[in-house]
């Protein structure tokens, strides 16, 4: 808050846990064991940001069938690759990070489901890239389409999405 100007002050918890920022910001925070973070911005340069973090591990048993869609399924490795990204939640991780930049613009939930990933990796690393999420919902003033960056580092899966401002705007 400070490196933005805004005055220190709490930030509280709205529906479904959702930080309330202070006025003329916008933010996402994360955290998970040996693992937390937050940013912050303003809201005349960026409309949202989502961002989380996930110990680079394998889903529970049954997790993945409820969070991955058939394409998904079909694209996305299961288990570990040789760079050892737990593809399974890197996706997790990916589809929290489109809810915490679709939700406090639209106060409408998102099911797992209504966001398809594909996944890019960087060349050359195997462990960092960018991601696309198609969503099936629709909202006014959204985009359904969402371009995010991740990373495997520190025994973490980390994923963020920023929705900047439109320059019409």
């Amino acid at each position: 808050m400070a490196d933005l100007g805004v005055p220190a002050a709490p930030v509280m918890r709205g529906h479904r846990g959702m930080p309330l920022w202070p006025d003329g910001t916008v933010g996402s925070m994360t955290h998970c064991d040996g693992y937390r973070a937050a940013v912050l911005a303003r809201a005349s340069q960026v409309r949202a940001v989502g961002i989380d973090a996930e110990p680079n591990e394998p889903l529970p048993p049954g997790v993945w069938e409820v969070i991955s869609g058939p394409s998904e399924r079909a694209r996305t490795p299961l288990g570990a690759s040789g760079r050892t990204v737990h593809w399974d939640r890197l996706l997790f991780s990916a589809k929290e990070s489109v809810f915490k930049t679709w939700f406090p613009l639209t106060r409408v939930e998102l099911d797992f489901l209504e966001a398809d990933i594909t996944f890019r990796t960087s060349p050359g690393t195997g462990t960092e890239g960018t991601f696309t999420a198609e969503l099936s919902l629709t909202a006014p003033d959204m985009p359904r389409s969402y371009e995010g960056r991740w990373l495997i580092d520190g025994g973490f899966a980390v994923t963020a999405i920023v929705l900047p401002v439109s320059p019409s705007a």
